[in-house]
């Protein structure tokens, strides 16, 4: 981030998207950016928004992502590579009141996690692959803030990061705002949708998937 009202307007982006939920912003940018479906919020009301803030661990190991914790500013989502490493507890309790107290947004990985429960009263929001009680080692740092691969997409630095119960979806920085103005349009399309059904048509009535199936040359007799 460049400046501070840079931060202060990428932070309230992240907010308004996920104010349209996960799924829509997936649609409003061709869907893509939606990561691995295993990576899910410790629990159904956790929600998650803001720039991310990346690393990545060596498998059983959670030095880097102390490093990020400590590295990472007010409202950053922090983003961490665990190579696929599930059966490991690389975030706890403790982690997740510094994370609060230092003002994050929340956590996403697909590594495991552990002290679920805990975290939970805490209110930090985690998405993670996995809860495991296996602890890790201190031994190897990583990369911090810089690009990785997480559940099959590409996040830098800065673009922000969506999540809710159906899961996680990435927006690139520079896209953010027209994604944004696609979520809004595609919101109120649904809303006119929603309200053409309520006479008791369908979403093939409404839009004329016969129609499209006889375009294509199969007959329908419904």
């Amino acid at each position: 981030m460049s400046s501070s009202h840079d931060r202060e307007n990428a932070i309230a982006l992240a907010k308004e998207l996920l104010s349209f939920g996960s799924a829509v912003v997936f649609d409003s940018q061709n869907r893509t950016g939606a990561l691995a479906s295993a990576i899910k919020p410790l629990h159904r009301d956790m929600k998650i928004a803001g720039p991310a803030f990346t690393c990545a661990c060596e498998p059983g190991d959670n030095l880097t992502l102390h490093a990020a914790l400590k590295m990472a500013a007010p409202g950053d989502v922090l983003v961490c590579d665990a190579m696929g490493a599930t059966e490991q507890g690389m975030f706890g309790d403790v982690m997740a009141s510094c994370g609060l107290g230092r003002g994050l947004a929340g956590l996403v990985t697909d590594g495991g996690v552990r002290d679920k429960l805990t975290i939970i009263e805490v209110g930090f929001p985690i998405f993670a692959g996995n809860v495991c009680m296996k602890g890790t080692v201190k031994e190897v740092l990583g990369p911090v803030n810089a690009p990785i691969t997480l559940g099959g997409v590409l996040v830098r630095p800065g673009d922000l990061v969506i999540g809710d119960e159906d899961g996680v979806v990435v927006v690139p920085a520079e896209t953010a705002e027209a994604v944004l103005d696609a979520c809004r349009k595609r919101a109120q399309k649904e809303a006119q949708t929603v309200s053409a059904l309520a006479d008791g048509r369908t979403p093939w009535d409404v839009n004329d998937l016969g129609g499209f199936l006889r375009a294509k040359g199969v007959a329908v007799n419904f």
